[in-house]
């Protein structure tokens, strides 16, 4: 192991170093591949790469294999290592986004979502809120915009 400091460190340290303000977003901590927790993992480590200004896509990828392990998602980590390792160019981070999420990803989440959307009724939620679950229900059925106006007028 090189004597480089980890990327995540050095944004933090030069963060500090520039004057501005301590993070406020915490570390998601480590992802073990339990999948029902992925999405609530992955929208952390989002915040946190984004509030500690780490912009560098190699930085990011291994900001993230870092906190893989155990089980899966260490296994996941060191094949995705030694594949860096042997490339020369940098990864592209929309298909490790890609790559990461089809691994991770709760399948059965999607599934629910895809049920309830058609079923998602307003009743006497109020009108804001039932639109933020209604977004939140299409997004992650991954349901088009035309069918999702179609279920949208549908359930009102």
């Amino acid at each position: 192991m090189s004597g480089a400091p980890a990327p995540v460190a050095t944004a933090v340290s030069e963060n500090i170093q520039a004057g501005l303000p301590k993070n406020m977003v915490p570390d998601p901590g480590w992802f073990d591949g339990d999948r029902s927790k992925f999405e609530d993992w992955w929208r952390g480590i989002r915040l946190f790469l984004k509030s500690n200004r780490v912009i560098e896509t190699d930085d990011r990828i291994t900001a993230i294999l870092a906190r893989l392990r155990g089980g899966v998602a260490g296994i996941y980590a060191q094949r995705k290592l030694d594949e860096l390792d042997e490339e020369l160019g940098t990864q592209d981070w929309d298909d490790f986004v890609k790559e990461l999420k089809t691994t991770f990803s709760d399948k059965t989440k999607v599934a629910d979502a895809e049920w309830k959307i058609e079923t998602f009724k307003q009743g006497k939620k109020n009108t804001a809120d039932f639109i933020i679950e209604f977004e939140a229900l299409a997004m992650k059925a991954d349901t088009d915009e035309r069918h999702a106006i179609f279920l949208l007028k549908k359930n009102v």
